[in-house]
């Protein structure tokens, strides 16, 4: 059966270190991009909630410049 070598299985750990060295594995890959959305979705979050404190604290201002009045 020649061209399914591949399949009879082999030396992964020689693969590892020879046709694969310093790639990225998917694992890997997978973990850098959670980490990555994870920050985004952080960053995101935190701007609302200092949208939403700034909106309140102006809210609060005006309703007491209103009540001196």
């Amino acid at each position: 059966m020649k061209g399914f070598g591949w399949l009879t299985g082999g030396n992964d750990r020689e693969l590892a270190e020879t046709k694969y060295a310093g790639r990225e594995s998917a694992s890997e890959k997978a973990a850098r991009k959670q980490k990555t959305k994870d920050r985004a979705t952080r960053a995101r979050d935190v701007r609302a909630a200092a949208r939403a404190g700034q909106a309140w604290e102006d809210e609060d201002r005006r309703r007491e410049r209103d009540r001196h009045r």
